[in-house]
């Protein structure tokens, strides 16, 4: 499955390393190859729960960039003011996230695994499809073959 996430309009995904980004791929294909030779529409319905809670970068950025403000808010009314520091540096990443799509912490979150709602959202389309959600999906073939029909299709 060399070429079923490919796509060049995802800042954060271009601007994050291709190890980083193949990690976060493999986990998806195993998953998707997981489901599709368990073939348990119990638990890919339960997968697909729990997908549906899976915070994407840009919740998971904006709640910690909010947090550390108010941190440094808080912190700096007891210090004199040096935590406010912590504030203005947790509104730039916001607001550099937000204008560009990517920052310093993106990478450090890509690196803990987290991903974007499009690749989330993918995977849950190509669990989906295994399911049988989607007539798009050939049942004939193996397991591996629904898998990659599935992430395929969820990628168009």
């Amino acid at each position: 499955m060399e070429t079923w996430n490919q796509t060049s309009s995802d800042a954060v995904r271009s601007h994050t390393p291709l190890v980083v980004n193949r990690r976060i791929d493999e986990h998806v294909e195993a998953c998707v190859r997981y489901m599709a030779q368990k073939g348990d529409r119990t638990e890919m319905s339960r997968y697909l729960e729990r997908l549906e809670r899976e915070w994407d970068i840009s919740r998971a950025l904006s709640v910690g960039a909010a947090a550390a403000s108010a941190l440094g808010l808080l912190l700096g009314r007891k210090d004199g003011g040096r935590w406010r520091v912590l504030s203005t540096v947790a509104a730039g990443v916001l607001l550099q996230h937000g204008l560009f799509g990517f920052g310093p912490m993106s990478g450090v979150l890509r690196m803990l695994g987290v991903r974007t709602r499009r690749e989330i959202d993918l995977e849950k389309f190509a669990i989906k499809a295994l399911r049988g959600d989607f007539e798009r999906i050939p049942n004939d073939g193996g397991p591996l073959a629904k898998a990659n029909a599935a992430l395929v299709a969820a990628q168009s």
